[in-house]
């Protein structure tokens, strides 16, 4: 398979766990099951973990020495790029969307002992100026005499995907091995796009009833389906396949982002304890918070049917709920 033919380097626990949640499904009237890439271990572990796999192949190939990607201010994959450049003797330069912090706190502590260097663009004029910025920090690598490799937000491009593509023959290999039949849904938190569009392609190539949901945590519908179309066909194209995927194919639910990305939502924060409290499994106020929300809201008005077969895609990122412990003890 043409899959196999791409460099990886290994960095996460595969493959990762699928738990049932058989108290939440009694309740909700549908047997939902989480792939757990919350546990792909490598710098904190969650979803980007295999998207490096392959975006650090190609910045070995490149013999890069610097590398610099873009995130919010808890941002997981930002996280992961530190954990990788610390990993491969590599520098990393995180540009985070938002103001400088008083606290180091969650995931922005975890940068700090990978040894990254961060800096932070105001997030009103954060979009108008993170090209710019990028192509300055790559520019003053090079001026140095470095090689930088430049990541984009969250890992969100061809190359990345492919990890996806991965992750669903591997959540194939496993529901085959327990004589189960593939899911109805997939749902999952949607930030950047990268990971929705490899699990279209994967759903394509390997469970092609299987429906792929996308719960938005911070832009419209439009703009992912859009933006997520374009990077599964140009995964698409990478691994040889013809047929294309059509942005009005794509499901994004958009009511669940809240007042912004990275604020926690009432109701993502009502998902959290709500799992926690019934299944002993850890969500995050940024991602999985407000997707698991989207599900319960998704199952509520019958876009997801009863006794469905659901398959949540857990993308990790529980460093994250610590800052926001406010939120929770009252």
């Amino acid at each position: 398979m043409k899959l196999d033919t791409f460099a990886r380097v290994p960095l996460g626990f595969l493959p990762t766990p699928i738990d049932a949640l058989p108290r939440l499904s009694a309740d909700l009237g549908v047997e939902l099951l989480v792939k757990r890439d919350d546990y792909t271990g490598f710098g904190g572990g969650g979803n980007k973990v295999r998207k490096l796999e392959y975006l650090m192949a190609e910045a070995l190939a490149a013999k890069a020495e610097v590398l610099i990607t873009t995130g919010g201010h808890q941002s997981n994959h930002a996280r992961m790029v530190a954990a990788c450049a610390a990993k491969f003797g590599m520098k990393a330069k995180l540009v985070l969307r938002g103001n400088r912090p008083e606290h180091y706190q969650g995931n922005l502590l975890l940068d700090r002992i990978f040894g990254a260097s961060l800096e932070f663009l105001d997030p009103d004029d954060y979009f108008h100026l993170i090209d710019a910025r990028f192509e300055a920090l790559a520019q003053s690598v090079r001026d140095a005499g470095g090689v930088p490799y430049v990541i984009p937000l969250g890992g969100a491009n061809a190359t990345g995907a492919l990890g996806y593509v991965r992750a669903v023959r591997e959540v194939a290999e496993q529901f085959k091995a327990m004589d189960m039949s593939p899911p109805d849904v997939l749902v999952l938190p949607v930030g950047s796009g990268g990971t929705m569009a490899g699990l279209l392609i994967g759903c394509r190539m390997f469970w092609p009833q299987t429906r792929v949901i996308g719960v938005s945590v911070s832009r419209d519908a439009a703009w992912f389906q859009e933006r997520i179309a374009g990077i599964a066909n140009d995964c698409a194209a990478l691994l040889g396949l013809t047929e294309t995927v059509q942005a009005r194919d794509i499901t994004v639910a958009d009511r669940y982002v809240g007042t912004s990305y990275g604020v926690p939502s009432a109701d993502g924060n009502a998902a959290i304890e709500r799992v926690g409290r019934s299944e002993g499994v850890l969500l995050d106020p940024v991602y999985t918070g407000k997707a698991m929300a989207g599900l319960f809201g998704l199952i509520a008005n019958g876009s997801i049917a009863a006794k469905s077969r659901v398959l949540f895609i857990h993308c990790g990122g529980s460093p994250a709920l610590f800052p926001f412990a406010d939120n929770f003890v009252g």
